[in-house]
């Protein structure tokens, strides 16, 4: 028996890689897999067949799995926004960023379409200072392409954001000849058309396997407890110690550590609004189950 990764799943087949081969695979004993779900990235047992082709007996257990979009064992989101049209999302970045440190997965913001500004913004340091990983890239100049190139060797990443923002666009700049299907963004609703339908793991060089995903706007947060939001948040994890009470969730509490940095501009208003904002969301889940 071989082990591989699960890159795709269509109308009953699953291709599967391992060590630098692609297999055409089916389930054995469809009945038993009813309810289950394989998803892109799974790590796979199958019995080899001629013709490359094969038999998968056994899903192993994940690392981690996504939810939207769907992508097991990822080890790190690219989370992209346009610094051009359409305009950065702020609050979907920090719900991305926050989706994909509670399914524990590394996130990696990258900033597109920097040959189309003059300036990059202000709160784009404000993320590095942070400890995120940021990235300013060009599809077109091709600035901080390596960069991005070096980042998805030897890792299975997935490419998250809005549509329009240049996923696609940013994967055939990495890797010339992948032709992903790309569209420009309307300047009437500044919003890209979606031009990915479905989620499948690409091979690139130096052992690199990306997710090029369907552009989304909306996202639900994962299930979790009031208390560990703030958590999510850097800047907030830090001075959370300082707070009066333990359980405290720096909304309107006395003696919280977290408002009174937000008050002396040492945290941003916005992220602070954002994380008010998830925090209710987060509430009304906890209310509802």
């Amino acid at each position: 028996m071989l082990e591989g990764i699960l890159l795709r799943g269509r109308g009953g087949f699953y291709d599967v890689q391992s060590n630098g081969d692609i297999w055409r695979c089916t389930l054995r004993g469809k009945h038993r897999w009813f309810g289950r779900e394989i998803l892109p990235g799974d790590r796979v047992r199958f019995q080899p067949l001629p013709g490359q082709q094969g038999t998968i007996e056994e899903v192993l257990p994940r690392q981690t799995r996504l939810v939207r979009p769907a992508v097991a064992n990822v080890r790190q989101v690219i989370v992209v926004m346009s610094l051009a049209l359409p305009p950065v999302n702020w609050l979907l970045l920090d719900r991305l960023l926050v989706t994909a440190e509670a399914a524990g997965v590394a996130p990696v913001i990258v900033f597109n379409k920097v040959d189309l500004v003059t300036d990059a913004g202000p709160l784009v340091p404000l993320y590095r200072d942070l400890g995120y990983s940021v990235m300013l890239t060009s599809a077109v100049t091709l600035v901080g392409i390596e960069q991005l190139r070096h980042a998805l060797q030897h890792n299975i990443s997935v490419f998250a954001g809005p549509s329009g923002v240049g996923k696609s666009s940013l994967l055939n700049a990495v890797q010339p000849g992948l032709r992903l299907k790309t569209a420009a963004v309307s300047e009437k609703i500044a919003r890209g058309r979606h031009t990915t339908r479905h989620v499948e793991l690409l091979p690139l060089p130096g052992g690199a396997l990306v997710a090029d995903t369907p552009g989304f706007t909306q996202l639900t947060l994962p299930a979790m407890k009031r208390e560990e939001l703030a958590y999510f948040f850097p800047e907030m994890a830090a001075r959370a110690s300082g707070c009066r009470f333990t359980n405290c969730l720096h909304q309107a509490e006395p003696g919280c550590a977290v408002r009174q940095a937000v008050e002396a501009g040492e945290i941003n208003r916005q992220r602070y609004a954002h994380y008010l904002e998830f925090l209710e969301e987060v509430m009304q889940a906890e209310r509802r189950y």
